[in-house]
């Protein structure tokens, strides 16, 4: 519509306060979270700590009305942890595939490229959101592991054994919105992740 025309309305008064600080916030954490981020090394690790701490007081989650937001296929871009599976190599993904309606979720690590349909391993489990406050809290129960191979036929190859969970595990999603995940898990791991529109959940959980 002309912004001239008489039946415009007023122009909206640019965001402030709150509501730009998250905004501004997560625009540099994304941009450092993609691949060509321009800053590197342990400067790059401090302000992204920095920046996702300060965006889940700005932006908290809550799952009463965000739950469905969690569906889809999510890659780690960034954790606080120094496992080497935890972290992120340009010729690595590591992908996190949700179904909470179903309650179905699995973690996935696989070659990037063209290779990576071709096998990887996976970790399926079992999610639940507790109706319990902060409503951040996803209830994470593993049930198999193993190789996850390429679709054949009308089926996929697999090979998965019994996972056996002697501990209860959960994750906190502290931020989210279309693009953007942040987590803490039941070891304190700081984690960030980045939707990936690209992948198909149905195709990938078996």
């Amino acid at each position: 519509m002309d912004p001239s025309s008489p039946t415009a309305g007023p122009a909206l008064p640019p965001a402030s306060g709150p509501v730009a600080a998250a905004r501004d916030c997560r625009e540099e954490l994304l941009a450092l979270l993609r691949p060509g981020a321009s800053l590197t090394g342990s400067g790059r690790d401090e302000r992204i700590r920095e920046l996702l701490e300060r965006l889940e007081r700005l932006q908290p989650a809550d799952l009463t009305i965000q739950a469905a937001a969690l569906s889809g296929v999510w890659e780690l871009r960034w954790s606080s942890s120094s496992l080497p599976y935890l972290a992120t190599q340009p010729w690595l993904e590591n992908l996190q595939v949700l179904d909470p309606a179903a309650g179905r979720a699995m973690n996935l690590l696989r070659l990037a490229g063209p290779l990576g349909p071709v096998a990887g391993i996976a970790v399926q489990a079992r999610i639940s959101i507790p109706p319990d406050p902060p409503h951040q809290r996803v209830t994470v129960r593993f049930e198999r592991g193993g190789w996850l191979g390429p679709r054949w036929g009308g089926g996929r190859l697999q090979l998965f054994r019994e996972v056996r969970q002697g501990f209860p595990a959960w994750l906190d999603v502290t931020v989210l919105d279309d693009a953007l995940r942040i987590s803490r898990g039941n070891a304190g791991t700081l984690f960030a992740l980045l939707r990936r529109p690209d992948l198909d959940r149905a195709s990938l959980l078996p």
